[in-house]
């Protein structure tokens, strides 16, 4: 089982560095909200210094050219589409706050679309990227062996189904097939998430994009490059991605209505009296007040503040929320879905125990020292769990020589002149093993751990039970979720069932669904939020990818995962913590507690003035001196949210850490 292997890359060739800087400057949206937000500032500047009129004004009317037209014109499309569009009113606002001397009102709703549309459109052209990424897994040239024994060069593409494809050591398997011949051990971390090497041998099914370890494989093609399992991903995440991009916040999923209304009583106001006699400057300077104190420029600040605050505080503690969208929907999470390795695990093994065999005629310690000599030549990552182990307990390792390894078997070597061999259950022969080691492996493998023979001049010792290490705040950060979303999690893992129902028996998760492909992940989650369940996905794999971008919510694990994982995902728990989940959420039901008071404020106030202004006489320093007082305190209250206290009082009775911690 254990054998020597190079260094495996689970990365899934991501987006360069350089490539990431740049893209922020290459897009159009980023720069005219750029450009609009630094002359808006320039113009306040100017304004607040006592600067001439001329000066500011220009700037500020500079500020809703660059971030207004694209809106504007994207409203004016829409109005020929008979819809219309917020983004159109909001300009028009502005240009009315403009015509009647308020020209900062104007500026500051300009910059707030403007920047909302720039971030819109990085965030999509960033998942792009990443999808591309993924493709590049696999290969783009395959050798195909000929009838005859020969080999060709060809491209993956004109793979048929059928052909047989070499695979050498360390190379990347080209295309979905079964093994035709050979034996090694592949790294499929990247399609089922399983943590560690699987060995494959003639029969075993491979997947396109994973990595071939020590040994040579022949691979007889299933699938064609577009069909393969990793192009699949690549599909399911750009389908969820499409769909995930029309969630709204609540305040634009009324601004149909809204905006009918508005317009439809702006130009009543104007109207009504000019048809009664009013002079033309009256009415216009009523329907101008009357926009102004209707605008929803507090409704919006009552939205926003709240949840970037919230937003900046999860990242300070850790948890980067990719915008205000996803604060808001995290708090609407009724059930939270597991990945099993990396996320409720440390993705890294460890020995949990050694079993002495009978016969075996020395100590676990003396087991596990031959094992780990000659372990220690050997780059597998089972064999740096034994060392890891061995150096734990303070035992000196003697030296090995003739060290061998026969992939997917297991390694050998001369031991203080005795042949030692550590190696898979499957690669000691019965009559040697005997039932009582058969019955070790059994029980072991039972419990979900990876067992591993241990032998000395061919008699068997022990056997080295081996697992993934659970993180310390896996129980309580499970049990924390229970009790804040009223269900327990479901855990959705590509590793076997017994690993996995034992590793949920130890956290107190009762619904396990195992040995899934990404694409049954998705299913899984799918099935749940069919129920009326809003699902968090919570995974840290390539393999996570579509499953967190079909879910309501994904949430990444680490920030060093794979960069689609972490492009799919809304959320990311970049200090690696697993009890910063309950937090953030928690938070963000506090964040929408916070809105849903500032839109109660927002909106006593634009009721109050506004029929001030119908039924009476509002005048206009006082209707603006109403709205900007609104605005400042629904701001104001929003941002309460930015203090460090907000987090911890968000979880007062969760069982973590006020930091996040566990």
């Amino acid at each position: 089982m254990v054998s020597s292997a190079a260094t495996l890359d689970r990365s899934a060739a991501p987006v360069p560095v350089r490539k990431r800087r740049t893209l922020l400057f290459t897009l159009p949206e980023t720069r005219w909200a750029g450009a609009a937000l630094v002359l808006f500032l320039l113009a306040l500047l100017a304004q607040s210094l006592g600067g001439p009129g001329w000066l500011w004004w220009s700037l500020y009317l500079a500020c809703y050219a660059t971030g207004g037209w694209e809106p504007a014109l994207a409203g004016v499309r829409a109005l020929g589409e008979r819809s219309l569009d917020v983004d159109l009113l909001m300009v028009v606002a502005a240009v009315g706050a403009a015509a009647i001397g308020q020209v900062f009102d104007g500026g500051l709703l300009i910059v707030i679309f403007a920047t909302s549309g720039a971030l819109e459109a990085l965030v999509t052209a960033r998942t792009e990227e990443s999808v591309r990424g993924l493709l590049d897994l696999a290969p783009d040239t395959a050798t195909r062996l000929g009838a005859g024994g020969g080999h060709e060069t060809v491209r993956v593409v004109d793979l048929e189904v059928g052909d047989v494809v070499l695979v050498r050591p360390g190379e990347r398997i080209a295309a979905d097939g079964t093994v035709a011949a050979g034996a090694s051990e592949v790294d499929q971390a990247t399609i089922t998430g399983e943590p560690l090497p699987v060995d494959k041998a003639v029969g075993d099914e491979v997947f396109a994009g994973t990595l071939n370890g020590t040994g040579s494989l022949r691979v007889r093609v299933r699938r064609r490059a577009g069909e393969s399992v990793v192009a699949r991903i690549a599909a399911l995440v750009e389908e969820a991605g499409r769909a995930k991009a029309k969630t709204q916040l609540f305040i634009e999923k009324v601004e149909q209505r809204y905006s009918v209304g508005m317009v439809a009583a702006t130009l009543a106001v104007f109207a009504v009296p000019l048809l009664r006699g009013e002079e033309l400057r009256d009415s216009l300077l009523r329907a101008m007040t009357f926009m102004i104190v209707a605008s929803p420029c507090a409704v919006v600040l009552a939205t926003m503040p709240p949840l970037l605050a919230a937003v900046a505080n999860a990242g300070r503690h850790g948890v980067l929320v990719k915008s205000a969208v996803v604060m808001e929907q995290l708090g609407t999470t009724t059930r939270v879905a597991f990945d099993k390795t990396g996320t409720l695990t440390r993705g890294a093994p460890e020995l949990r125990e050694v079993r002495l065999l009978p016969g075996a005629g020395c100590a676990e310690d003396e087991v596990l020292r031959l094992a780990a000599a000659v372990e220690r030549l050997s780059e597998h990552p089972l064999a740096s769990a034994v060392v890891r182990a061995a150096d734990l307990r303070g035992i000196a390792l003697p030296a090995a020589d003739g060290f061998s390894a026969q992939p997917g078997r297991g390694v050998s070597g001369v031991v203080e002149d005795r042949r030692v061999r550590v190696c898979s259950p499957a690669a000691v022969d019965s009559p040697r093993g005997g039932p009582e080691a058969a019955a070790v492996v059994a029980d072991l493998q039972e419990r979900g751990d990876t067992a591993v023979v241990v032998l000395c001049d061919g008699r068997p010792l022990g056997v080295l039970g081996i697992t993934d290490q659970l993180r310390a705040e896996a129980q309580a950060g499970v049990a924390a979720l229970t009790r804040l979303t009223g269900a327990a999690p479901v855990l959705l893992t590509g590793d076997n069932r017994a690993a996995a129902t034992r590793l949920a028996e130890r956290v107190g998760i009762t619904d396990v669904r195992a040995d899934l492909l990404p694409e049954d992940k998705v299913g899984a989650v799918r099935d749940l939020q069919a129920r009326g369940q809003r699902v968090a996905a919570v995974g840290d794999g390539i393999n996570d990818a579509p499953a967190l971008a079909a879910a309501h919510t994904g949430i990444a694990m680490g920030g060093a995962g794979a960069d689609l994982t972490l492009r799919a995902a809304d959320a990311i728990v970049v200090r690696d913590d697993l009890s910063a989940i309950p937090a953030v959420i928690a938070l963000s039901r506090r964040a929408r507690r916070v809105v849903t008071a500032n839109l109660v404020i927002a909106g006593a106030f634009i009721v109050v003035l506004v029929s001030w202004d119908l039924l009476g006489s509002l005048p206009l320093p006082l209707g603006v001196a109403g709205h900007e007082g609104s605005t400042v305190i629904v701001g104001l209250n929003g941002l309460r949210l930015l203090r460090s206290a907000a987090w911890r009082n968000a979880v007062p009775r969760l069982g973590v850490g006020g930091d996040g911690r566990g």
